[in-house]
């Protein structure tokens, strides 16, 4: 009944919607996963958004513009959520250091300490290209 051309339309199709909904699928598996509280009562997102929270008045234009600017490598459907990862560990750095404003280092340290290291040479290359010395970091490379 199906044969020739047809036929192939559609397996091309079912496997074209299998691989898409398999990558969708491991995207929310992995948010599912992030939401889960650990042994404190709390999840990785509920940690993020509390020190969201509590550090967005010590945020001014330019720290967010750096924080825009160095995500800017990021493809644009992930770069939201990398900024707020990122930016929640920002505030958890500033939160332990007491720290009275979102600084330039905050902000470069807590890049590093938010991402794995295979986006670490990004990073490097935005920071080259920003004129941004990264010596005072290579610690945090590591």
């Amino acid at each position: 009944m199906l044969d020739g051309w047809f036929l192939w339309f559609i397996l091309f199709w079912v496997v074209v919607l299998i691989t898409l909904m398999s990558i969708g699928g491991f995207f929310m598996f992995r948010k599912f996963l992030k939401a889960l509280p650990k042994a404190d009562g709390k999840s990785d997102l509920d940690w993020q958004n509390y020190y969201l929270d509590k550090t967005i008045h010590l945020w001014s234009e330019e720290s967010k513009a750096l924080l825009a600017e160095l995500t800017s490598p990021v493809p644009e459907l992930f770069r939201q959520v990398a900024k707020e990862k990122i930016a929640g560990k920002i505030g958890e750095i500033a939160l332990e250091e007491k720290s009275s404003t979102i600084t330039q280092d905050l902000i470069i340290r807590g890049y590093i300490q938010a991402t794995p290291k295979r986006d670490h040479k990004f990073l490097r290359k935005k920071l080259d290209q920003m004129k941004i010395d990264v010596s005072p970091y290579e610690h945090l490379f590591e």
